[in-house]
């Protein structure tokens, strides 16, 4: 089995896990969804600096997918300066079958959709933007922009017409 990588990178609040999560739902039994959240704060408790444990992990988890599932789905801010090496590593195991995105929204939008979750007690507005990361595009061939123009339905098709 040949697997596809799709990665959905952008600042929080941007709507890549709601997106990740509809796309493995959508592509069905054996979609591998890694999400850093999940691996960096849930699973390893470790702040998103150099060097931190999560890089690895998210790289081994992803890397076992590939021939057994389908689509491999990364989703996080993996913030370009952390995370690129560690992408462009997976991108290259892939064979370069992969698919990359990045949530490129305004502050204010993405301050809009947090405030509609969940965890939107969690944290507000100055975490995110201490968070926050100004065109922090991963700059591999191929990969698409997508912005607040576009709906959560218009960014599934996007990403299925290309599978």
């Amino acid at each position: 089995m040949k697997s596809k990588l799709i990665i959905l990178r952008g600042n929080s609040g941007s709507g890549k896990t709601t997106i990740a999560k509809k796309l493995q739902e959508t592509l069905g039994d054996g979609t591998l969804l890694v999400s850093q959240d999940i691996v960096r704060r849930d699973m390893l408790h470790v702040r998103d600096r150099r060097g931190n444990l999560s890089i690895n992990l998210i790289q081994n988890i992803a890397s076992y997918g590939k021939n057994i599932c389908p689509y491999v789905i990364v989703e996080g801010i993996l913030g370009r300066e952390i995370y690129q090496g560690m992408l462009q590593d997976l991108i290259q195991f892939f064979d370069n079958q992969a698919d990359v995105y990045y949530f490129d929204l305004p502050f204010a939008e993405t301050v809009k959709r947090h405030q509609t979750k969940d965890k939107a007690h969690e944290f507000g507005i100055e975490k995110l933007k201490a968070w926050w990361l100004i065109n922090d595009k991963l700059g591999v061939e191929n990969e698409i922009i997508l912005t607040e123009k576009q709906s959560e339905e218009e960014i599934i098709m996007l990403i299925l017409d290309k599978l």
